[in-house]
């Protein structure tokens, strides 16, 4: 009988323990068993949501311009480098105009005569003497000549070459001295302080893009900066070979970061939306439905959930989730309902040394010394 005693006496502690155990769930909603688990909980706040399409796109410049010359003429001036920016009008070539010069001279010397001469007609006219034909002789020739002086200045502003807008140049195609030909490239012209950009969206995503909606696109040129735009057209047609359609949209680009033929990753925005999503590590798939664990007085409880958009690792929660819940991050494999938790910063802090405590025991070692 002896050899049964302690078989009895392990069962009647066991089952006080559970007992004990049983009691102290039922006073604390908590398990009594087993260390808390140590999560990271993040406590949820409404946050923009957006529902996007992505596409590629590339940049043009708002306008874009080959400068060329109209006539054939030795360039006698260059008042521009490769790279600069111009305002408009500015006068970017000067050609020879020597003798259009000689002729502007002769025509206004012949227009101050004639209209000299008209004046003292109408004079003698308003007195009686002179015939009203002479004055309309008079009038007519001082006409002609004021034409034959505005047909010499057009032809010195030909010999001008000027910026038509504002924008930045490119490489400089000609020297001075140079007999520039009609046609000939001098440079081109830009204006990039407003960039077109340009991307096709599959068929399907025609009815999301409208005129007004946010743009974000980024280039590998610039890897931390996102340039902001809206969609300014749609194309009227779908290519039946690709089934997509064009889009543009246009991007303020003050700073000039943005040139024409870049490449661009293009995210236009179609809805944008307050709303409370949490890490897709949070969710727990069970069978058809979802899970989160909520943290509220050091216990987890799991609770079921509805999921809706995912984006960028985080997953929309439309139903089972207030705002400001503390919802486990990380951790969640090692939980269940009821799960006691302890908080990982907690445990940084107990394993962290303080100050104090260790000053006292250096000292308590320096007096047993």
């Amino acid at each position: 009988m002896k050899r049964f005693i302690p078989v009895i006496a392990v069962a009647a502690a066991l089952g006080g323990w559970l007992l004990f155990a049983n009691d102290e769930k039922a006073a604390t909603g908590r398990p009594a068993f087993g260390a808390p688990t140590t999560v990271v909980a993040t406590a949820i706040n409404p946050a923009p949501l957006r529902s996007t399409v992505e596409a590629l796109g590339t940049a043009a410049a708002n306008e874009s311009v080959t400068l060329t010359s109209s006539i054939t003429e030795i360039v006698r001036r260059i008042n521009f480098d490769d790279g600069d920016f111009v305002e408009k009008n500015k006068v970017l070539i000067e050609l020879l105009n020597t003798e259009e010069e000689a002729q502007l001279a002769e025509a206004r010397a012949n227009l101050r005569d004639l209209k000299r001469q008209l004046d003292r007609l109408r004079d003698l006219d308003n007195s009686g003497i002179a015939a009203a034909s002479d004055v309309d002789a008079a009038q007519a020739a001082a006409d002609a000549a004021e034409a034959r002086l505005e047909s010499v200045m057009a032809r010195l502003e030909d010999r001008l070459i000027r910026a038509p807008f504002s924008g930045m140049l490119g490489f400089r195609q000609i020297s001075q001295g140079t007999l520039l030909m009609a046609g000939d490239v001098i440079t081109t012209i830009d204006d990039v302080e407003t960039i077109k950009l340009n991307f096709t969206v599959p068929e399907f995503a025609l009815a999301l893009m409208q005129s007004g909606k946010k743009v974000y696109a980024k280039s590998v040129a610039w890897p931390d900066r996102e340039f902001e735009g809206v969609v300014t057209a749609i194309g009227s047609r779908v290519d039946p070979i690709t089934r997509a359609v064009s889009v543009r949209a246009v991007l303020p680009n003050d700073d000039r970061a943005l040139r024409p033929g870049m490449l661009l990753t293009v995210m236009v925005v179609t809805d944008e939306r307050s709303a409370l999503s949490v890490p897709e590590r949070s969710v727990v798939q069970i069978a058809d439905k979802a899970y989160i664990y909520i943290v509220a007085d050091r216990v987890a409880r799991r609770t079921e959930v509805e999921l809706g958009l995912r984006q960028a690792g985080n997953v929309e929660i439309l139903a089972g989730l207030t705002d400001g819940a503390e919802v486990v991050t990380e951790g969640v494999v090692k939980l269940r309902d009821g799960s006691a938790v302890k908080y990982a910063n907690d445990v940084d802090a107990q394993t962290r040394p303080r100050v104090g405590a260790a000053s006292r025991a250096s000292e308590s070692t320096d007096n047993d010394h």
